[in-house]
């Protein structure tokens, strides 16, 4: 059998956000009963490059073995010349003869399979009556965090902002279009998009905090899901040992995680106990969400090669359905 190639509009077009966000459910309650594996992530940093290569495989057995490998650099520039930050490739391999049966483009990819996550994590952990959206950042992830959390909660304002004036611009005014029915405006401020919101994402690629413990409403929920680096942080140590803190895996965050693992070594937090639970487990239900209405919760995303493994299959699978792909002899 040939292995299919899809390109970036491909993926797009065939990687549905609302299923998306049931097949991160899916396989974060199977990592969570162990019926997956995978390493931390591998960096690659260039000897006088401004970006760097990352490498995640995983592993899911079962009745359909496969093993992924998603190779992916990072260059933060990339948006000021139009381009994703994200750029490469999910490779998927026959988990019973390693053979290669699909290479996806891996931009479109990571953008809607992170924000399906955290529109999970928003349905697992907001309060169930969150109807103020504060969004901080105006790029592909930005964008795509937009879309994936109106279909959890039934948001009637969004605030959103950016340094970059001329993206955020761009940004609302297309969001304005498209939603209509509800209030889209830009903050002059992170501070004064935060501000009352009763669900925050920050999408950035900040060296340090973009958000403060004092802008949170009672009852908040946060997404934290840029700054995927221990020398990135976008939340404040107040912030990390106010929350009640969740991830997608404490491994993770323990390795790469720069705000939580500052909080740790600056003792504001007691130790790896302070990650109440991975997302997996709220979904299987091991380990409980949010404590009540007051709580401020926090949902830490790494990005995990389970969840890339995942969102290809679904993409190959709906697109091979379609006759859409171009099939290969490797």
């Amino acid at each position: 059998m040939a292995a299919i190639i899809l390109s970036e509009a491909e993926v797009t077009e065939h990687l549905s956000m609302p299923d998306c966000i049931e097949a991160m459910a899916e396989v974060l309650g199977v990592l969570a009963r162990a019926e997956a594996e995978m390493p931390l992530r591998s960096v690659l940093r260039g000897s006088g490059s401004s970006g760097f290569l990352g490498l995640m495989p995983a592993y899911r057995g079962g009745e359909r073995p496969v093993y992924s490998l998603k190779a992916v650099c990072i260059f933060p520039a990339n948006p000021a010349l139009g381009l994703d930050a994200h750029q490469g490739t999910v490779t998927l391999f026959d988990g019973e003869t390693g053979r290669p049966t699909a290479i996806l483009n891996a931009s479109a990819l990571t953008s809607i399979r992170t924000a399906a996550v955290t529109a999970l994590a928003t349905r697992l952990l907001a309060r169930a009556d969150a109807d103020e959206l504060a969004i901080i950042g105006s790029g592909v992830q930005a964008q795509a965090h937009l879309r994936s959390l109106m279909l959890v909660r039934p948001f009637t304002a969004v605030r959103i902002y950016s340094p970059n004036a001329e993206h955020l611009r761009s940004f609302v005014a297309a969001a304005a279009q498209q939603y209509a029915g509800i209030s889209v405006e830009a903050a002059p401020s992170a501070r004064d998009a935060v501000s009352g919101a009763d669900v925050v994402v920050t999408a950035t690629n900040s060296a340090t905090p973009v958000i403060e413990r004092d802008w949170l409403a009672p009852g908040a929920h946060l997404n934290a899901i840029g700054a995927s680096s221990p020398a990135w942080r976008e939340l404040d140590v107040a912030t990390v040992a106010a929350a009640e803190f969740f991830a997608d895996s404490r491994e993770s965050a323990a390795n790469e995680a720069g705000d939580y693992r500052l909080a740790l070594s600056e003792g504001a937090i007691s130790g790896p106990d302070h990650i109440l639970a991975e997302l997996g487990e709220v979904v299987i239900g091991a380990r409980p969400g949010r404590s009540g209405p007051a709580a401020l919760t926090v949902f830490r995303s790494l990005g995990l090669a389970v969840e890339d493994l995942a969102a290809a299959e679904l993409a190959v699978t709906r697109a091979r359905r379609a006759g859409a792909g171009v099939e290969v002899e490797l």
